[in-house]
Formats: structure tokens, sequence, C-alpha cells
């Protein structure tokens, strides 16, 4: 019998594209189910009722909500190209890294800016190394993989530089490699949509600022 696999996800939700690369890394089919958030469908809130947020990856009728946990199942199902370390105290290592790019935790796109005061700890985690996981892309790497698109696009919005080859060396050599690796380019959200929706989200915030 064969395998069903579903992922609820929007268009442009960084978590979502966690598991969209994991599944690709992986080799195992999926099909896409895209969410207006504005709009639930009923589906997803059937198989996330307790948080009623993206990503939700539903296999053989079993749902699985929560970015990390998504992830971490994926990984003990299906083994090929391992994303966690067998040490356990590199596994613990790598889950300690992944958790550091989220603001406590909370699965929130706007939290993400406020995570980048903490760049410095990840350059100096990126010593000796083309990717956390090592020479290949592993789990911190999928769970940091927004840095590599999202910082771009922030400063373009913003017209300045946040990650510079001067100060973040190391760093932007590696958000170059992830870009770039196949897998990853081949599922970015269209660029533009990506500016226009920050733009907006920042003129918003000045107008709110001003009106105070």
């Amino acid at each position: 019998m064969a395998e069903e696999v579903k992922l609820f996800r929007t268009w442009s939700s960084p978590f979502a594209l966690r598991i969209v690369w994991a599944l690709k890394i992986k080799g195992v089919e999926y099909e896409t189910i895209f969410e207006d958030l504005s709009n639930k469908s009923p589906s997803l809130l059937q198989y996330n009722p307790t948080h009623k947020k993206v990503p939700v990856l539903v296999h053989n009728g079993k749902p699985i909500a929560e970015s990390y946990v998504i992830l971490e199942y994926i990984d003990e199902t299906w083994k090929e190209t391992p994303l966690l370390p067998e040490d356990p105290y590199e596994k613990a290592m790598a889950r300690f890294w992944a958790k550091f790019g989220d603001d406590k935790g909370k699965e929130q796109e706007e939290a993400m800016v406020e995570a980048m005061e903490n760049l410095q700890f990840l350059e100096e985690e990126l010593r000796g190394k083309k990717f956390f996981g090592g020479e290949r892309i592993g789990f911190v790497d999928l769970a940091l993989g927004w840095l590599a698109n999202l910082i771009s696009i922030l400063e373009d919005v913003a017209g300045l530089k946040i990650v510079g080859e001067d100060k973040f060396p190391l760093l932007s050599t590696w958000m170059k490699d992830f870009a770039d690796s196949p897998i990853i380019k081949d599922n970015w959200p269209p660029r533009d949509k990506m500016i226009a929706k920050f733009q907006a989200l920042r003129d918003a915030k000045l107008a709110a600022a001003a009106s105070k």
C-alpha cells in the first residue's frame, strides 16, 4: 500500500519550508495543500485543533504539527540521508542551535528580525564547517535556512546591509552555499512576492509608529 503524505503550508511560511526541504532531501513524495490563514480550511482545523497553524504533516492519516517535531518525525521515519547526527551530544547540540534561531520557540515571522541580533553566535558555530551539519546540509541548516533568503529580502526592503562579508564571512558563505543547493534553490517562494509582503509589513509598522 502506497504511503499518503500531505503537507499543509502557506506560500511564504519559512517554518513550512523546513519541511519541504526535508521531504525533498529524503526523496519522499507528498501532496501540498496551500492554506489561507485568514480563512483556514476545515482540514487544517481538524488536523491541528490546538494551534490551528501551519505546517502540518499528515502521514497515512496521522497529523504531526510544529516544524521541529515534524523534522524529527521525518528523520526517524525515513532513515535515508539522516538530518541529525547519531552521537547523543552532537544531536543535542544540533537541537540547541536549531531552536536558537527562533525567538523563544514562537513560530512567528516577526520574531525573526529580533533573532538577527544573535548572528555572531552562528558565525562562531560555523568555524571549520561548510554547513552547520558539516559537509552536507543537516537539521540545523534546515532550521536556520530562512536566514539565507529572508535576510537579503529584508536588506532590500530596509535598504541596509545586515550580513556583510566583512563582519560575518562564514555566515555569508554559508548563506550562499545553502541557497544555491539545488533542492533548496528550487523551492524558494517567489522573491518579488516576498519583497512586497515585507515592504507592506514595514510600511504598516512605520505608519503605526508615526500615529503614536
